[in-house]
């Protein structure tokens, strides 16, 4: 007989074995391949915007063309009246009482209403028999905008005067904020800043620059919804969130959440970027108005006003020393661009305040992180979540004191490494491994490449290995070597107090013969591996070789957001408990069915491994095809982190975070003096995994995260005009990231340092190697140059002087 699905927790704050596992091959600690990986390297798999319906429909979004304006009018009347067009929706067409959506904050318009408050924002829909048909119907949309002052530095969102970005704010924010305009202020005083600055022998300042970054991910926003008979809707899209999109996408339709039937398709990339609604509330609300299927496909130039950027800050630093180089004490303020809406804007002050420390030492501190309202474009959730910013400017710092101090750069980070057990300014102990001056002594020993590589025989150069690469701008006069280091501290997991979870329904049985797992789970697989991550814990847990995953879904349980390198951590941990569940049924049925006719079965520690029960002296006691036989075991199990507990609003204390990360990176640079132009030889990192589940797949994201923070380093800017507020390199033409040619080697260097709280004592890695890949860049750079350098990126005129 079948057993009954069940649902298990394991409490908050229990804690885990640390076990490698049965050896059953394609397990935990293997380096498997991706299932879809020949597909997606051969172009045969399907993004959700491959996706196609019979007789659909495409949806179009008008958006605005100023960044601030009262919308006096708008009229639609030629666009409803073009052949082909199916229904033009504003504001005023919105079905139900609830019209905003946010992540935290509900602040944002499901289109636009009295007025707009960014380039680009969606202003109305069209949906029409033909893409190009809904693209001109929406060009004729008429609308009167009367332009508004303009809010787009914390000068003019604060002044006494400023018009406000949100007019009736009513959020939990805005009690604790010092203007309307801020989004939300964290501190954190620990100490005494003005004492401890008595007994610096050495104090150094920095003003810092960081520019707006996209996540530039190459799978446009896209999705299809298909109007259902039950009047529902079934919602196939591309996102990092499943139930935080339901959640959202509900209450504006006017839907129970069980009519919003959700479901994964084809992710091209996300880091951050799919964290926020898009296209998914529009295209429900086409579908339901016209009663067809309704397709939404943005092009490149609108992907970047469909979503949320990486916040550019300003940061201010100081620093104080002792002449041997211990840390005195710490102040700085960060200012961080929110835009138009809140989106993450919260939770990314708090982790920039909480870890602008870095991964230092420092008894005495005095921070603040602000978030501000603006009429740029809206910022939210980007890979390092409000730590990339920081770690670029107390990075920066430290290289700058250790100068001021006459001191190696990297000597000085060692002596003030924290380590387990020390107190990060929050006051919570960090208390699993914490490498950080073991990171730095493997990245420094690592031997340098070799200088002129580019130097051929015959007295030739290989231009491609020299700055401007097939440019051919030089060959190699005027390029001089640098080397910088640096070291980064990244959160894992939601934090403040975050319900954080996951859900996962394991189904173990026998077909045609073989006994099968299947895992179902909402993770949504943006490219991180998640599924071959889930496929290795149950072939490791139950002994199995077959093991299906089903499509990511809102109809099994919430796995939380693919973010905050949390998904391996959180969803594997809820597969690992369901997996252990189910294992503990199947042993009772054997118990049942054969421990008469084996003692072993009853007193001995029983594994399943290789499709067979054993002792734990390797004895044979089943098969599990006869245990099975008859049988389906299904378990839906939760697992939950540690609990967290919010900053406390003056002093910034609290046990916020439930694991750190840690990496570092070496940067070699070659740097043409007299054009500007940079080349990046190679990036070594190491970095602390705590246990690499896929060893193959942990050394690709230490390698995409390194290559994402080269890219802020030296080309990735979104540009706003100060005047206008409007996005001027909206497209992969003028908004360049890094290519093949421009990505340096990247010898990865992998510590397994198990933090016993976690599932297999793992540590989330998908963040940290983007935070220090840049300011060791930096690093490298000023090196070379002897130039200051402030900001990022690094544009070749802050390296010429013109």
């Amino acid at each position: 007989m079948a057993l009954n699905p069940r649902v298990a927790t394991v409490p908050a704050g229990t804690p885990t074995k640390v076990t490698q596992g049965s050896q059953t091959k394609g397990g935990i600690g293997e380096s498997t391949l991706r299932p879809d990986g020949t597909l997606k390297v051969t172009g045969e798999f399907a993004y959700s915007s491959d996706m196609w319906h019979e007789d659909m429909l495409w949806g179009q979004t008008l958006r605005s063309t100023v960044a601030h304006a009262e919308i006096r009018s708008i009229d639609v009347s030629e666009a409803v009246a073009m052949p082909g067009v199916y229904a033009v929706l504003t504001y005023d067409d919105l079905p139900a009482e609830m019209k905003n959506y946010g992540l935290e904050i509900q602040d944002t318009p499901v289109l636009a209403h009295g007025k707009v408050r960014h380039h680009g924002e969606p202003v109305a829909l069209v949906a029409a028999d033909h893409p190009e048909t809904a693209r001109r119907a929406a060009a004729r949309i008429r609308i009167d905008y009367a332009e508004l002052p303009l809010i787009t530095d914390e000068a003019s969102a604060t002044a006494p005067d400023a018009v406000l970005v949100h007019e009736n704010r009513d959020d939990h924010h805005i009690g604790h904020v010092p203007h309307p305009n801020i989004v939300h202020r964290q501190p954190i005083v620990r100490g005494d800043v003005a004492e401890a600055r008595k007994r610096a022998d050495v104090i150094v300042e920095g003003e810092y620059v960081f520019g707006m970054q996209d996540q530039a991910f190459l799978g446009p926003e896209s999705g299809l919804a298909v109007p259902a008979e039950d009047g529902g809707v079934d919602l196939y899209v591309a996102t990092q969130w499943l139930h935080s999109d339901l959640r959202q996408i509900a209450p504006v339709l006017g839907l129970p959440e069980e009519k919003v039937r959700m479901t994964l398709s084809g992710v091209g990339g996300a880091f951050g970027g799919r964290e926020d609604l898009s296209m998914q509330i529009h295209a429900c609300l086409l579908a339901l108005r016209t009663g067809k299927p309704v397709k939404i496909v943005y092009n490149r130039f609108e992907s970047f006003f469909g979503h949320v950027h990486r916040h550019p800050a300003k940061l201010h630093y100081e620093h104080g020393a002792t002449r041997d180089g211990k840390l005195t004490h710490l102040k700085c303020r960060i200012v961080l661009d929110g835009g138009a809406y809140a989106s993450a804007s919260p939770a990314v002050v708090g982790n920039a305040a909480s870890l602008s420390v870095g991964p230092y030492v420092v008894d005495d501190v005095d921070i603040e992180a602000i978030a501000l309202y603006s009429n740029n474009p809206p910022c939210g959730a980007m890979r390092g979540f409000g730590a990339v910013q920081a770690c670029f400017a107390y990075e920066a710092q430290m290289d700058k004191l250790a100068a001021a101090l006459g001191m190696d750069p990297v000597e000085l980070r060692q002596l003030n490494a924290m380590e387990q057990g020390t107190i990060m300014p929050t006051g919570q102990p960090v208390d699993s491994p914490a490498p950080v001056a073991e990171l730095l002594r493997r990245v420094k020993s690592r031997p340098l490449p070799p200088e002129r590589q580019w130097e051929v025989a015959g007295g030739e150069a290989d231009v491609r290995a020299l700055p401007g690469g097939l440019s051919n701008t030089t060959h190699g006069e005027g390029v001089v070597r640098g080397v910088g280091y640096a070291v980064g501290i990244k959160n894992v997991g939601f934090s403040e107090g975050f319900d954080d979870y996951s859900t996962a329904r394991v189904r173990m049985e026998v077909v045609g013969g073989q006994p099968v797992a299947t895992v179902h789970t909402a993770m949504a697989e943006v490219g991180q591996g998640g599924v071959t991550v889930h496929a290795q814990i149950a072939r490791t847990e139950l002994g199995v070789t077959q093991v299906t995953i089903r499509p990511a879904d809102t109809q099994v349980g919430s796995a939380g957001s693919t973010s905050a390198s949390r998904q391996t951590y959180v969803t594997g941990g809820a597969v690992k408990n369901a997996c252990e569940l189910v294992r503990e049924k199947v042993l009772e049925i054997g118990r049942r069915k054969f421990g008469s006719y084996h003692p072993a079965w009853a007193t001995a520690e029983l594994l399943l491994e290789g499709g067979k029960v054993v002792t734990d002296g390797g004895e044979v006691l089943s098969d599990l095809v006869d245990v099975l036989e008859g049988e389906v075991v299904e378990v839906e199990a939760e697992w939950r982190h540690r609990p967290t507990e919010a900053f406390d609003l003056r002093t910034g204390q609290g046990n916020g975070h439930v694991q750190y990360s840690f990496a570092a990176h070496r940067a070699v640079v070659e740097v043409d003096t007299e054009l500007g132009l940079v080349k990046v030889v190679e990036l070594a990192c190491a970095q602390d995994v705590g246990k690499a589940l896929n060893p193959l797949s942990v050394v690709g994201q230490i390698q995409g995260g390194t290559t994402q923070g080269l890219g802020v380093a030296v080309m990735e800017e979104i540009i706003v005009d100060p005047k206008t507020a409007k996005v001027r390199n909206p497209s992969f033409t003028d908004y360049l990231i890094p290519t093949i040619l421009d990505t340096p080697t990247i010898p990865v260097d992998v510590l397994e340092l198990a933090d016993e709280h976690a599932p297999y004592g793992l540590r989330g890695i998908g963040e940290a190697p983007t935070l220090s890949s840049t300011p060791a860049v930096l690093a490298a750079i000023r090196d070379a140059t002897g130039l200051e350098l402030n900001r990022t990126p690094v544009r070749p005129e802050h390296l010429t002087g013109t």
